[in-house]
Parts: C-alpha cells; structure tokens; sequence
C-alpha cells in the first residue's frame, strides 16, 4: 500500500556492531509513492529535521526529488545549461560560450550541490590574475547563477548559494569617434570595410552580428532603405533604416562590386560583404561571408594615430550624433536597436537643445520671471 505523499521520518540505522549510527537518515515518499531512504550527512537531529522538511516541502509544490542530486557535477548542469539557451534562444550560444570556456576550466569537476561563496571568490581571484575585467568576471558569474537556477528548477540542485556581491566595475567605456578621427581611419580600410564602418557610424549597427551579416537582398537602394531581418539582430527584433546620400552611394558600389564577382565566378553570392579575392586570402574563403576584419581593423587605427578604438565604440557614437542632430531618443532607439534609454543615461547623451533650453530657463529666472 503506498504511503500517503509528504510524508516522512528520521532515523538512525543501525551499524554492524549494533550501535546505531551518528548520521540521521531522512525517510520519505515521492509523488509517486515510492520509498525514499537518504543520508541527511548529519548528526544534529535539528539540521536533519530541516533537511528532511525541505524535502517534504519540495514535494507539496509538486517539484521533482532526486536523491542523487548531491552527486551532480557541474558538467551535467553545464549541459542543461547549454540545452535551455540553444532550445529558448533567450542567449546568444556563441556569447555565452565565451563565458561558459572560463567556467568549465575552473569548475570541471566540481559536484554542485558543494558549491558556495568561498569557490566564487577563488574563480574571481584566479580571473583577475588572468587579467580578466572585474566586469568580465561578474558577466561570468551571472551565467554560472543562471546554471545552477536551471539545475535547481530540474531538481538537481536542493537549493541555491549564496554568491558574494558583484565586483566593482570600472566606469564605462565612454570613447566616441570624432568625425575627422572616424574619416582617418575610415579611408585607411579597404572599400567594403569602408562601407561597414559607414554604417557603424551613422546607424549605430553591430559590426560583426548585424552588418556583416547583411544579404544583398536585404538592401534596397530604389527605395534608399536597409532592414534586419527579425532573429538577425541581438534583440532578435527587425529593423529598417533609411539612408543617406553618402551610404547609398558606398551601398551602390559595394553591390557592383559583389555582382560583378558573381558573374566572373559564376557562383551565387547571397551576402552583402563576403571576402573578395585579393592577396593572401585562402582560396577557401572567397565569396564566404565575412566573419570579421580585426586585424586590419587593428592597422588602419594605428596609422591613423587612434590606437585603442573599438569598433562597439560607433554604438555610442551614432546615438550621439543623432541626438546631437536634433534626432528623438526614441527614433534614435529604434534605428541603432537599444531597447532601453539606458545608453543615455551610461554616456550622459543630452541634446544641444535641451542644454539651451536650461540657459533660456536660468536666464528667466535670474530676469525674475518663474521661466515656466
């Protein structure tokens, strides 16, 4: 006859001196009746009796009970992990992956029911010697929290650590591209990269993620317009964009360019950047899609003396200059894709006219008029 589910007892067992045992045993049914027996790996019958109730009260919300589960490794938990973001696609797998290698390296192994503070803080320490940003480390950390929530909603984690606090991060990188900078590096670069970083520049597009990977049919040039597919940007959103004189002209080029290669080769080339042949590019990637230009990236800013410039910095940049233009936050928003205002407030981004709105105020005032 099966025992009534929630619940339970504790005991000590009996050894085979006939001495009972100094560690309380937990005795309980699951949700489908079935007998549980568990070592509380305790001899404080309070802890026990905590121990056995956390149990029970799993078992009342309905939740899975898996006694092995203080044997689960990190490496299990990492799988699942890896599971939920390909399967949600809530993180992009290739981020996280850059995240996930860092934790794997330390934490392989490790049973994650044993894990707590104290192995947080040896990770961050051992980062940091590394020469990872304590901002890095917390993004590292985060995912690692995340793991261990998917473990414990799976059942495989009774309950979750205490992390010690997030590490104080650096203020944020506030670089910008000035336009006489942004044009020394910009004809340093080859003609199809000159066109990337145009319209890094003036939409506030990512390079690798967005740009990059543009098809050639993703580009109207009758109608002057550009658009991400959903799914294609970080915030899986669509987008569309018109353009300028300038990119419509570096769009035209860049597009006769790519045509003219598809006929001489006689393959179809689908995207808007891929490598065209030139010297000391494998063979093998001709007429792929481009991946990245780092290197010459690299090159053109130290000629141009503007040796530490990102490319994420062109982000900021057209924010700032659209809103500088007279450009609302909003529209700003919806072109370069950020989803919150947050952006401004990071790089304190205030419109000229807002500033001269605070002179014409202050100047009522000082004339003893309210300026409302």
């Amino acid at each position: 006859m099966k025992r009534k589910r929630g619940t339970g007892y504790l005991y000590r067992p009996a050894q085979r001196d006939g001495s009972l045992s100094n560690v309380w045993m937990a005795q309980y049914f699951d949700t489908n009746g079935k007998r549980i027996r568990e070592s509380t790996k305790t001899e404080n019958e309070a802890e026990a009796r905590q121990f056995l109730n956390a149990r029970l009260g799993q078992l009342a919300l309905g939740q899975p009970v898996t006694p092995k589960a203080d044997r689960v490794r990190y490496e299990d938990a990492a799988k699942d992990l890896r599971e939920y973001y390909k399967t949600t696609g809530s993180r992009d797998t290739d981020e996280a992956e850059k995240r996930l290698r860092h934790l794997d390296a330390f934490f392989a192994g490790m049973k994650i029911a044993g894990l707590g503070a104290a192995d947080v803080t040896r990770y961050a320490a051992r980062r940091q010697t590394a020469g990872a940003s304590n901002a890095t480390i917390n993004r590292e950390v985060s995912v690692l929290g995340r793991m261990l929530k998917i473990a414990y909603r799976n059942g495989k984690l009774f309950r979750l650590p205490v992390f010690p606090d997030k590490l104080k991060e650096s203020a944020p990188r506030s670089g910008f591209f000035e336009a006489d900078q942004f044009e020394a590096v910009r004809r340093r670069l080859p003609e199809d990269l000159r066109l990337a970083v145009s319209l890094a520049y003036t939409l506030g597009w990512r390079i690798d993620s967005e740009i990059l990977s543009l098809e050639r049919r993703q580009v109207d040039l009758k109608a002057g317009t550009i658009r991400l597919d959903p799914g294609q940007s970080k915030n899986d959103d669509g987008r569309i964009a018109y353009l300028t004189p300038e990119l419509k002209s570096l769009l035209g080029a860049q597009a006769a360019r790519v045509e003219a290669f598809q006929k001489k080769s006689g393959r179809i080339i689908p995207w808007l950047f891929p490598y065209l042949p030139g010297p000391h590019l494998s063979p093998r990637l001709i007429g792929t899609q481009r991946r990245g230009f780092r290197k010459a990236w690299e090159t053109a800013c130290k000629a141009a003396k503007a040796s530490g410039m990102l490319r994420h910095d062109f982000r900021r940049t057209a924010v700032r200059n659209m809103v500088n233009r007279g450009v609302s936050e909003r529209v700003a928003m919806k072109v370069t894709g950020h989803r919150t205002r947050s952006v401004f407030d990071r790089y304190h981004i205030v419109s000229p006219a807002d500033l001269q709105d605070v002179a014409v105020k202050m100047s009522a005032t000082a004339d003893g008029h309210s300026g409302g």
